[in-house]
């Protein structure tokens, strides 16, 4: 099965050479056939005429020509075309004979023999080559004949096609043989090409077999930049991105399975403290709060988890409609006010922002915004400053909101809106956080048809920055 395609492919374009080639020969023998018969009923034809002419210019000199005269005119032209030549009476019997038997008593074993007279009549009437066998001959023979003056009779002129037939299967025999070397060199040739051609996808074939066991260390060699080369490089391509998702997956396993295991082993402590007496009945309100806590964040986790699925598999209906974005962005800035206060953080630009309508699903663009703003005050040093700013043209809003503080190293900004990131990896510094909120805001704006980006330098600001679709 695994040389089944490089089989039928050398096998089509062996099959279409021997056709082609088949072709010509066919050609070649019919044309050749056709000059080699045309070229004898030319020399039959001439001469028979030139026997009539000289049968003519006999009978002027005297009332009846020399039958020894005319045999020698016709023995001479018989030894030349190689060809049979008599001359009849008017019925088609056979008077005169070119052979050399009949020169010597003025018969052969063809003199009386009976023609069939509308033969000859049909050969010199069609006037072209005419192949019959005259009533006369065994096998088919090459005819011509013209009538004598004064109704004395006909010349008649026959060659057997046999010797062209021999010409023919010479001429074939020597086209076969002297195409054997290029053929064996034609197939060599097809073979290679063939085998290159088919490679690439048969090494396809067993990359594919090792990605459905899980092996997506495969690649494909890239030999060349034409149809085969492309497919190659996008088969690549595509290995890559399917290794990148395993990752992923393993990745988003291990993640839910840590941060789901990290409350629940607390719950289950606090919870078997108080149980078996350990923890004080003056100290279980505050370990039943830490237990409360614990179990909000699991259901914030599990709900954001929810909310992925529902837009990942496109559940989540995105109901467009057109609202005023900065009227949306104060709204959520008001709802903070609080913790901005609590963290004497300044605000910069509210002030100056254009009024712009978008057209978007003002529910989950609220939630981005929300995200966006929680995680700048959250990342926010104490006194720092967070800077907001919007531009737009004629198709697309541009949002930026930035932050001072601590930053973000330049070798995870990457990482950024990937499933439970967080730059802390001991997952201490938020207790709050899931790490799926920028994944979230991403794939919102991506199904908005936007796009958002992250810059950050160390110690210093992040910046985070989306697109968005105006109204109309």
């Amino acid at each position: 099965m695994r040389q089944m395609l490089f089989k039928k492919q050398f096998g089509a374009i062996a099959l279409i050479v021997f056709l082609s080639l088949s072709s010509i020969l066919i050609i070649l023998t019919f044309m050749y056939n056709n000059y080699l018969a045309e070229e004898k009923y030319k020399t039959l034809q001439k001469s028979c005429e030139s026997i009539g002419d000289f049968v003519k210019l006999e009978t002027e000199k005297q009332d009846n020509y020399s039958e020894y005269a005319i045999y020698y005119i016709m023995n001479n032209l018989a030894d030349v075309s190689e060809c049979d030549i008599f001359i009849t009476d008017q019925s088609g019997v056979i008077k005169i004979c070119g052979c050399s038997e009949w020169g010597l008593d003025a018969t052969c074993e063809h003199s009386g023999t009976q023609l069939n007279a509308e033969t000859i009549n049909s050969i010199i009437s069609d006037k072209r080559n005419t192949i019959s066998t005259l009533d006369f001959y065994s096998g088919p023979h090459y005819t011509a004949a013209t009538a004598l003056d004064s109704g004395q009779g006909f010349v008649v002129a026959a060659d057997s096609i046999d010797e062209a037939r021999n010409l023919m299967k010479r001429i074939a025999h020597i086209y076969i043989i002297s195409a054997i070397v290029p053929l064996a060199l034609m197939f060599v040739a097809i073979s290679v090409m063939t085998y290159r051609l088919t490679k690439p996808l048969r090494l396809m074939s067993d990359a594919a077999k090792a990605m459905a066991r899980g092996d997506f260390s495969r690649r494909i060699p890239v030999t060349s930049d034409d149809e085969i080369g492309q497919l190659a490089v996008s088969f690549n391509q595509m290995t890559n991105s399917l290794a990148r998702l395993e990752e992923v997956r393993k990745s988003f396993i291990a993640n839910v399975s840590h941060e789901l295991k990290t409350p629940m082993t607390t719950i289950g402590c606090f919870i078997d403290g108080i149980i078996d007496g350990t923890i004080g009945p003056d100290k279980q309100q505050y370990y039943l709060g830490i237990v409360h806590d614990e179990i909000k964040r699991l259901s914030r986790m599990v709900e954001s988890m929810l909310s992925i699925s529902r837009l990942e598999a496109s559940e989540t209906e995105i109901k467009k409609e057109a609202f005023d974005f900065k009227e949306l962005l104060l709204g959520v800035v008001i709802s903070q006010e609080r913790r901005i206060e609590q963290k004497n953080i300044d605000i910069s630009g509210l002030d100056v922002l254009p009024d712009v309508t978008v057209n978007a699903d003002k529910d989950l663009i609220y939630r981005v915004v929300y995200n966006l703003v929680d995680n700048a005050i959250k990342f926010t040093d104490e006194g720092g400053k967070i800077t907001f700013n919007i531009k737009c043209d004629q198709k697309n809003l541009a949002f930026r909101i930035e932050n001072t503080g601590r930053g973000l190293p330049q070798s995870e900004l990457p990482y950024v809106f990937e499933r439970f990131y967080k730059v802390d990896k001991s997952r201490s510094a938020n207790k709050e956080s899931t790490g799926l909120g920028l994944y979230i805001v991403k794939t919102i704006i991506t199904n908005h048809g936007g796009v958002i980006s992250v810059s950050s330098v160390e110690n210093r600001f992040t910046a985070f920055e989306f697109t968005l679709p105006i109204k109309g």
